[in-house]
């Protein structure tokens, strides 16, 4: 909610401040984070308008009254300061938190800043320690916070958090504190937790030990059909699709009731682009394993959001939303599923989406669609369909 202090255009039109969409981009997003639109360039022009704008505002501004205070540039937490706590990252429960929150501090504060952190000898691995014999909330949400705040300002922190916290029978001690903040944590600490777990999942093995923390997997369901907030559904829903990579865990969301959540999360009207994505990808992991795909078929709700999303969403979305109606309406052969997609007009959309800018897979999996939603015709409440008859080799359809 600051002013901006360099305003700057993408190719999209969007405006944001310098110093906050080069830190988007350099975290490897190659996307607009208002419209999600996929950049074709990642350049960006001055917005000069904008820039002219605002330092009029500024100049009209009342001055500050002698006791008000300004945001500091830099931190107050010195490198030498940092290093120093490094080195005795231990102590009583006080003085951790006093530490961390030190620590938050100067990682905020600057990507330089979290260059040098990780740049220390042993900083990640004395960080994380402290989750092994600590307890206490609020310390355990410090740490994730610095965790979050660096995992990605290089390619190899995510490979050393990844090695430190699933070594040997340790990574149980990790996991059962990510579950406590899940549970017990304030949003924003949800969130980071939400979304550091999707960073270390880099692996089978480590894929697989997520998912089978005793409750960890019941409590990113918890949090992501609880949650309204876009960052949070973001985060769990990206956790979900991370550590989703077995079968058994895909039973278990399904159990857990993973098609009724993504069912409402999809009907909402207000639903970011990124969300609807996300949760598309997730309902086609699920789709994978019959259990998913028989609980897909019986949720009306969530089959109806699928077909509205078809066509307004990003090309990603699109193709997973194709991909779970093909899951359910022809590997699986169900024919309430057809029924209800047949009510809602879903032979039309599945029709553009053929003669959209699809991948070869999505659009053969549109013709066998097409031929098995031909089907549902015969049902007394909408009787033939004017494209009852369609060739799916033909390259155009006609408006109307």
């Amino acid at each position: 909610m600051d002013v901006m202090k360099s305003p700057v255009s993408l190719c999209t039109g969007v405006t944001y401040d310098r110093s906050s969409i080069q830190t988007w981009l350099s975290q490897g997003h190659n996307t607009c984070p208002a419209t999600m639109q996929i950049l074709p360039t990642t350049d960006f022009t001055p917005n000069l308008t904008l820039r002219h704008l605002i330092n009029v505002w500024l100049q009209h501004q009342p001055a500050r009254s002698p006791g008000a205070t300004t945001k500091p540039s830099s931190s107050a937490v010195t490198k030498s300061e940092v290093l120093e706590i490094v080195k005795n990252l231990n102590g009583e429960i006080n003085q951790l938190s006093t530490s961390l929150v030190k620590i938050v501090e100067f990682v905020k504060c600057s990507s330089e800043n979290r260059r040098y952190f990780v740049s220390l000898s042993d900083a990640i691995v004395n960080v994380v320690g402290v989750l092994v014999d600590c307890d206490v909330v609020e310390v355990c949400e410090s740490v994730v916070a610095v965790l979050d705040l660096v995992v990605l300002e290089n390619n190899g922190v995510k490979e050393q958090l990844n090695k430190e916290i699933f070594r040997c029978d340790i990574d149980r001690k990790y996991l059962s504190k990510f579950l406590m903040i899940l549970r017990k944590g304030k949003l924003s600490s949800r969130i980071q937790t939400a979304r550091f777990l999707d960073f270390i999942a880099l692996d089978a093995d480590s894929q697989r030990k997520i998912a089978e923390e005793q409750g960890l997997l019941y409590e990113l369901h918890v949090f992501t059909s609880t949650e309204t907030n876009r960052f949070a559904l973001e985060a769990g829903l990206s956790a979900l699709i991370a550590v989703s990579t077995t079968r058994p865990a895909r039973k278990e969301l399904v159990r857990f009731g993973i098609v009724q959540t993504i069912g409402k999360i999809l009907s909402g009207s207000e639903t970011a682009r990124a969300v609807v994505e996300k949760s598309l990808k997730l309902l086609e992991t699920v789709a994978t394993c019959t259990e998913g795909r028989s609980a897909i078929g019986k949720c009306e709700e969530c089959l109806l959001a699928i077909v509205t999303r078809l066509m307004k969403s990003s090309r990603a979305a699109t193709e997973h939303g194709v991909t779970v109606l093909w899951s359910v309406c022809c590997l699986a052969r169900d024919t309430a599923a057809r029924e209800v997609v047949g009510k809602v007009n879903g032979l039309t959309k599945v029709l553009l989406v053929m003669q959209s800018d699809c991948s070869a897979g999505v659009r053969q999996m549109c013709g066998e669609l097409v031929k098995a939603l031909r089907v549902v015709n015969n049902n007394k409440n909408y009787s033939k369909s004017c494209l009852a008859s369609y060739d799916t080799k033909t390259t155009h359809i006609m408006p109307y």
